[in-house]
């Protein structure tokens, strides 16, 4: 079990060397492929590299009824006129959920030889060389490392969120 010291330093050591060319799609499932690359804090000169993808559920819009459904369940009345006052008052209120399936049998798990900067020099050079928009290079902490890939989420959920928001305005679903 991670402890807060160890989650904020993999939070703060999360860096993306190559970001995807594309962000989460509006209207489908998409898709990541990571290179997560960890330096092994006991062993000198290796190097991790998890390869694995990162699956974005399609974003849903979530209306004034939907979080008063959502707010009501285990909640008091308190809740529910909160949620009243939503409906009432904030009728264009809307917003997205986003959903994230990490499954680690999509994970390879390979120790390299060398210095952190070889091996993210070779995996950028790589990644730009497939062309794969939706590709992305990760440093961060071996220990703490799916931390480390739930921040890339959360980063790509944040710059994609506008986006979103403007296709799903366009269709005039908003």
């Amino acid at each position: 079990m991670l402890n807060d010291d160890t989650i904020q330093y993999a939070i703060e050591n999360t860096q993306v060397i190559v970001a995807p060319q594309r962000r989460i799609a509006t209207f489908g499932d998409t898709v990541f492929r990571f290179f997560l690359v960890t330096e092994l804090m006991d062993t000198v000169g290796q190097v991790r590299v998890r390869d694995g993808r990162l699956h974005a559920e399609r974003p849903q819009i979530i209306t004034p009824g939907q979080i008063h459904r959502m707010l009501l369940e285990g909640f008091g009345e308190r809740a529910e006129a909160f949620a009243d006052w939503l409906r009432e008052n904030a009728p264009q209120l809307a917003a997205l959920k986003y959903g994230f399936q990490f499954r680690k049998t999509d994970v390879s798990d390979n120790l390299l030889h060398g210095t952190v900067e070889e091996v993210l020099g070779r995996l950028r050079e790589d990644v730009e060389r497939s062309e794969d928009p939706l590709s992305a290079v990760i440093h961060g902490v071996d220990e703490g490392w799916e931390i480390c890939l739930l921040k890339f989420a959360a980063d790509m959920i944040q710059e994609s969120s506008g986006g979103n928001f403007g296709d799903f305005k366009k269709r005039g679903l908003l």
